[in-house]
């Protein structure tokens, strides 16, 4: 790629001198906020422990609630939780946790809070049997992103066969707040499925992030 095309890619994923008016998105991307995220993290692939942990800890956290409420949220729950770094978050103790749940800029739900913490041992344990999160998490899509070819958004799931088997072997595993619905979620986010609308601005540039 020459120079200028790097540039010019950067900027067209910046969205910089883009008509937004001309813009196609998936229909739910309605505010700045989740423009933003839309457009710069849904569902593009992930493989680190610490973003997905931190993906279907948020995913929990929603249940009930909207996901701009979650995002708004983000920063701090960055930082009582450890960047979502699971063997930290496996440590933090109940006095802690009494502490974190005094915090405003947080959902300050017990059971979602004191889930976070479980399922970071959750998967303390499971990264000692199978090597990573990341490598537990991809096997239930064969390694590589499902690729939808979702045309509305009424046409889009809440749950798979995929997040079902997955829900059930993380509950089996000690995990909270992993039903199907909030395991889809997790998996829309992290790009283990590529639910963008084919009309979506976003949907090749996903693509072309998966591993080959």
């Amino acid at each position: 790629m020459r120079v200028g095309d790097e540039v010019n890619g950067e900027r067209a994923e910046r969205g910089e001198g883009r008509d937004e008016s001309r813009v196609l998105r998936c229909a739910w991307a309605t505010t700045p906020l989740l423009i933003e995220y839309h457009d710069r993290e849904w569902g593009v692939p992930l493989h680190d422990d610490a973003s997905l942990f931190e993906l279907l800890s948020l995913e929990g956290a929603q249940a009930g609630l909207s996901w701009v409420t979650v995002l708004r949220k983000r920063a701090r729950y960055r930082a009582l939780f450890r960047g979502f770094d699971p063997a930290a978050v496996a440590r933090i103790t109940p006095a802690r946790v009494e502490r974190i749940l005094q915090d405003p800029g947080i959902i300050r739900n017990r059971a979602k809070v004191e889930s976070t913490i479980a399922n970071a041992k959750a998967i303390v344990k499971i990264a000692e049997e199978i090597g990573s999160f990341d490598a537990y998490v991809w096997r239930f899509v064969g390694g590589k992103p499902i690729v939808n070819r979702r045309r509305r958004q009424t046409d889009v799931p809440s749950s798979s066969p995929q997040s079902v088997a997955m829900s059930r072997d993380l509950l089996r595993r000690g995990f909270r707040f992993t039903g199907p619905t909030i395991c889809y979620a997790f998996m829309q986010a992290a790009g283990l499925v590529n639910d963008h609308l084919v009309t979506c601005v976003r949907r090749d540039y996903v693509g072309s992030k998966a591993p080959e």
